[in-house]
């Protein structure tokens, strides 16, 4: 079988992030910090299990969750997430869901928004 990494993932390289980061730097430290939170729960700490996204899901994606009529729709979305079909969901794979849910935030405020 695969074999379970149970190292703690690496804290970020000092050297990436300034010391006093800007609003984006602390976006990424924050979207970091999630991942891993959800990440060190069970089995490998550098993935998303189905339990961990679920939980991930129903927790910090709540108002998306509830406004789903279909139970269905958040295992689908880890499917279609999960690129090399491994039954995790690595960071990468997890910033795909972030980069698409921002598109679609970003697609609605620019519906809503008056032209000039």
């Amino acid at each position: 079988g695969k074999k379970i990494s149970r190292n703690p993932p690496p804290t970020p390289n000092p050297g990436i992030l300034a010391p006093q980061p800007t609003e984006t730097e602390r976006c990424i430290e924050s979207l970091l910090a999630v991942f891993q939170r959800y990440a060190g729960r069970e089995g490998d700490s550098c993935t998303l299990s189905k339990r961990e996204f679920r939980a991930f899901m129903d927790t910090e994606l709540a108002a998306f969750t509830k406004n789903q009529k279909d139970p269905g729709v958040v295992d689908r979305m880890m499917k279609k997430l999960d690129m090399n079909s491994d039954g995790q969901l690595d960071f990468q794979e997890f910033l795909n869901l972030i980069g698409g849910i921002a598109v679609a935030c970003h697609d609605s405020l620019v519906l809503k928004s008056p032209k000039p």
